[in-house]
């Protein structure tokens, strides 16, 4: 599948980011801007989301070779992956099938677990299934305003900052009606392998990948990294590094960027941003 991308910056080696379930490249491109000083930057929308085709398959399998198949389009051979939430994922799976293509690995607030139950035991996560199921419901065609969207989100979703996150993905169609630019259906219907665990057994088996540098970050806010998870994480990526992101949750690029890149520069051993 061809991705839609967008690219910042000429110089210094290629830097790919990948958002997360719900996202856009568009949620990243303050990040890029601020990296696009030292690295070739190109921020792509996964499949079902943002500007990239839709598709009835949604699983990581397939959002790998969506990213190899980017990667070899653009004739970049090896590439720094920074990934959040599913994104992070899609970025691991990438790296265990072609390890030699990654300079560095960077995974923002996810592990390679699994999060089904999540939402059931944390009273911060969301819960995804519901959130769709809200979404689906809505009739688009019939509303006005994305101020009466999201007053009829309201309803099922409470939290002001995630349907606002969320109404990013309205937009009208040529005749001027609403409706979601991500494909929901298809998220709906693959959720539960988008929850689910990478199948890193086999990897772990062999001793793990550790041909490049790896940082996990974590919002101190989110749930989605726990301590207990730092042991698997490091069966993966044995010379992983972890740092905690303060005043952030989940969407870490979002509610603490400066942070985020200042650490990810110190990672990559070039200069930190100074602000």
């Amino acid at each position: 599948m061809e991705l839609f991308y967008r690219k910042y910056g000429e110089a210094g080696p290629p830097l790919i980011i990948v958002h997360g379930l719900y996202g856009s490249g568009d949620n990243w491109i303050s990040i890029a801007r601020e990296l696009s000083g030292d690295f070739e930057v190109y921020v792509v929308d996964q499949r079902n989301h943002g500007q990239s085709p839709h598709s009835s398959v949604h699983d990581y399998p397939a959002m790998r070779d969506d990213l190899q198949e980017f990667m070899d389009h653009q004739g970049i051979k090896r590439a720094v992956l920074i990934g959040h939430s599913m994104g992070g994922k899609s970025i691991m799976t990438f790296a265990m099938s072609w390890p030699e293509r990654v300079q560095s690995l960077v995974s923002v607030d996810i592990a390679p677990k699994a999060y089904h139950d999540l939402a059931l035991n944390s009273h911060i996560a969301a819960n995804h299934a519901n959130m769709i199921d809200a979404m689906l419901e809505l009739d688009m065609a019939a509303f006005d305003g994305r101020e009466e969207i999201d007053m009829a989100l309201r309803q099922k979703i409470g939290s002001d900052r995630v349907r606002s996150f969320l109404l990013k993905n309205v937009r009208r169609d040529k005749h001027g009606a609403f409706g979601w630019r991500i494909n929901l259906q298809a998220l709906r219907d693959n959720l539960y392998g988008i929850m689910d665990g990478i199948g890193v057994d086999p990897i772990i088996a062999e001793g793990g990948i550790t041909g490049f540098p790896a940082l996990f970050v974590s919002g101190a806010n989110s749930d989605y990294i726990a301590p207990e998870d730092h042991q698997l994480i490091r069966s993966l990526f044995p010379v992983a590094d972890f740092v905690t992101i303060p005043g952030a949750g989940h969407w870490v690029h979002a509610e603490q960027p400066v942070l985020l890149v200042k650490n990810i520069k110190y990672f990559l051993d070039v200069r930190p941003l100074v602000k």
